[in-house]
């Protein structure tokens, strides 16, 4: 007679181990009727600045942080990029090239691309202003938090957070930082290929396509 092994319940989802409830335009609305906007800012290469530039940049980007009246978290993803359509596309270009001398050229560069890869792991790098919003700032307590409508939560978060976005926008220019908010299908995005390391930078359908609900409570 076969004995059946006692099997734990499942207790909980994936959905229960994201934070986020909903995305709209280009607010993240959070459990407990919390928010945030999220800049995305450009790089600068540091090390090709001269040592006065440098610590010039160094002591306005300290400014920038002091002179901020509100929290802001700073996120830096690392992600080891995929530059397997850029080989193809080189191999392509060689195929294509008639010029012998500039083939060769094409070629070395090739070679000199895959020797890189193999030597040592190319990055991408990408940088993240996150601006939160609370319910607190409704004068709500979290017990109340949890009963607010989340078209009223948006609205307030906006008119909230609008203001702070632009300032470190403004903020972020004067120290030659390019910042740009993200909207509801760059951020998407960003969260599936955060939960999904495998999806290499993938790009989604646009998110007002999607019909199906993949992930429920």
């Amino acid at each position: 007679m076969p004995i059946n092994k006692p099997t734990s319940p499942i207790k909980a989802s994936t959905q229960s181990f994201v934070e986020i409830e909903d995305i709209k335009d280009d607010i993240i609305v959070l459990r407990d009727s919390f928010a945030a906007t999220v800049l995305e800012v450009g790089a600068v290469n540091f090390w090709l600045l001269s040592q006065e530039e440098q610590n010039s940049m160094i002591v306005a980007y300290g400014n920038l942080l002091n002179s901020l009246s509100f929290p802001v978290q700073i996120l830096i993803l690392s992600k080891k990029m995929d530059i397997s359509l850029y080989l193809d596309y080189l191999a392509n270009k060689v195929s294509q090239q008639q010029e012998n001398i500039i083939k060769k050229r094409l070629m070395s560069y090739q070679e000199f691309v895959k020797n890189i890869v193999k030597k040592t792991s190319v990055l991408e790098k990408r940088f993240f202003f996150v601006i939160p919003f609370s319910p607190l700032e409704l004068g709500v307590t979290a017990v109340n938090a949890k009963n607010l409508n989340k078209t009223y939560i948006v609205a307030r978060a906006k008119t909230a957070l609008y203001p702070k976005r632009d300032n470190l926008v403004r903020l972020l220019g004067n120290i030659g930082l390019k910042a740009k908010p993200l909207q509801e299908q760059a951020l998407t995005e960003l969260f599936y290929n955060l939960y999904n390391p495998s999806a290499t930078g993938r790009q989604l359908a646009p998110v007002k396509s999607y019909t199906d609900i993949i992930l429920t409570t």
